[in-house]
């Protein structure tokens, strides 16, 4: 499995690229794919929703459930990747650069993992 040195990751098995201090893009990791099998619905977040950390951001279905993607950070909803809403499978192909939204004015990430950290909680 993969996961990018450059990116943070939550427990709950989301990825967060910081763009700035307060502006990040999140999806879900390669693990979080794997695990869900093959996804053919996402539920998009709204545009300038407030989202809390470890708070639903979106679900995502898959052939084998619908799960939650916690959002990993507080702040309000930018940009949703609307995209997915076409091609949800390309989480499954690119889950690094298949993000989900950008979020701004973010308050709380203090508690996200580097690539290793994730990797050995993973036990990957």
């Amino acid at each position: 499995m993969n996961f990018p040195a450059e990116l943070k990751y939550s427990r709950s098995d989301e990825w967060v690229k910081m763009l700035d201090d307060t502006t990040a893009l999140v999806g879900i990791t390669d693990y979080a794919q794997h695990e869900m099998g093959d996804l053919v619905f996402i539920n998009l977040p709204v545009v300038g929703d407030a989202v809390t950390k470890e708070v639903a951001l979106c679900d995502i279905e898959s052939v084998k459930a619908v799960s939650d993607v916690l959002c990993p950070v507080t702040g309000e909803v930018a940009e949703v990747n609307e995209d997915l809403a076409d091609a949800p499978e390309t989480l499954n192909a690119d889950p690094y650069g298949a993000w989900i939204a950008k979020i701004e004015n973010i308050t709380d990430f203090e508690e996200l993992l580097t690539a290793d950290e994730y990797k050995a909680y993973r036990n990957c």
